[in-house]
């Protein structure tokens, strides 16, 4: 038996490596592939329940999930170098589009994102920013020495906070807070000074008044209130936080069951395919699904962090890392917004909530960490 083990030890290296070298070949991280393929197909399945089991939202969604793996595999075979060296010309090109948003954009539901040029299906701009913000970032503060000086930082913020200010005025909160977040992580991974971090809080703490009287709408300031108190407009402002509350706390340990949720299917709960799909699941899998689907998301996060500590220079390492934060956002915020813990601004549950935008996105952004990951590998090799 040990002779048998021995002479198989040859053979199950050969086969470890011809693995590896085909994973390598094709510039994908099987471990965080697998992931995200569970991720997706689980959330088929939740959206079913969702849409109140309407399968031609199911199909639409998989065939945008299927066209966000193709942009995902497109993604990574691209050298880190190349979006370091063509990082300057897609935020000029993604300013120069979200400019272009506020003067001729295309509006809906009271907001102007769009753009729709002939030929072309109409596109949000903001979308492609929450990529090109961090991947400029990481370019200007990879080309100084870390950590950067204030000057540097300065010049940073700026690089940060001007497409994030044109965002807000579409008006679109909630993506102008992910684009922001994904570059002021690349400001901390640069090595920002806790001096400095406190100092932003406390500028933040003192401009907030002057942004609830003179930036944010009507509509905002009706978030924040509503937050605090739900129960003043139960029928109106709050229903949608008080309806995912309820959904939640009714799902229990377990859960009713799939399909078997009362909030979503008797249309109590709003949006149940979309924002709120959260509710759904914790309604019908109770705190059992929640923690798998959390320890899901976990492990990707942790994955991701992993490429991040193994990247090879400083423009890989921090974009990476930025990159895996603004993924962290998306579900901290969404669940934060559907348990009553933050203000409703409209962000996804990322890779299960209905639509195609931002899910483009995400995976182009795993692409990057692939690309990364990947690279890295034959470098080292």
């Amino acid at each position: 038996m040990a002779a048998g083990q021995f002479l198989d030890q040859p053979h199950n290296h050969a086969l470890a490596g011809r693995a590896r070298g085909f994973w390598s070949m094709v510039h994908l991280d099987p471990v965080l592939l697998l992931l995200l393929f569970v991720l997706i197909t689980g959330g088929l399945f939740i959206l079913y329940s969702g849409a109140d089991q309407n399968m031609a939202v199911v199909k639409a969604q998989g065939i945008r999930m299927g066209v966000a793996l193709v942009v995902m595999v497109v993604f990574a075979q691209f050298d880190p170098a190349v979006f370091r060296r063509w990082a300057p010309w897609l935020y000029v090109a993604g300013v120069a589009g979200l400019l272009a948003v506020l003067l001729f954009g295309v509006g809906a539901k009271g907001a102007q994102r769009w753009l729709a040029l002939p030929g072309l299906p109409r596109f949000q701009p903001s979308e492609l920013m929450k990529l090109v913000v961090p991947m400029m970032a990481a370019w200007y503060l990879s080309r100084q020495f870390l950590p950067p000086r204030l000057r540097y930082v300065a010049g940073s913020f700026v690089i940060v906070v001007m497409p994030m200010a044109m965002i807000i005025l579409q008006p679109d909160l909630g993506t102008s807070l992910l684009v922001g977040a994904a570059g002021l992580f690349v400001i901390f991974f640069a090595g920002m000074s806790w001096k400095l971090i406190s100092a932003f809080f406390a500028l933040a703490s003192v401009s907030a008044p002057l942004m609830w009287f003179f930036v944010m709408r009507d509509y905002q300031k009706q978030r924040v209130l509503t937050l605090l108190d739900p129960q003043s407009d139960p029928l109106g402002a709050g229903w949608n936080i008080i309806q995912s509350k309820t959904a939640i706390g009714s799902g229990g340990l377990e859960g009713k069951g799939w399909l078997q949720g009362t909030q979503s299917h008797l249309e109590f709960l709003p949006e149940s395919h979309t924002d709120f799909i959260v509710a759904v699941l914790a309604e019908e899998f109770g705190f059992v699904g929640m923690a798998c689907l959390l320890g899901l998301y976990l492990l990707i996060i942790l994955r991701c962090l992993y490429i991040a500590a193994m990247a090879q220079d400083s423009f890989s390492r921090l974009l990476a890392g930025a990159l895996t934060m603004t993924f962290f956002i998306y579900i901290f915020v969404n669940v934060g917004m559907v348990s009553g813990l933050l203000p409703i601004v409209g962000v996804p549950l990322p890779l299960i909530s209905y639509g195609g935008t931002s899910s483009v996105t995400l995976m182009a952004a795993f692409g990057v960490l692939m690309s990364i990951h990947t690279h890295r590998r034959m470098i080292s090799a």
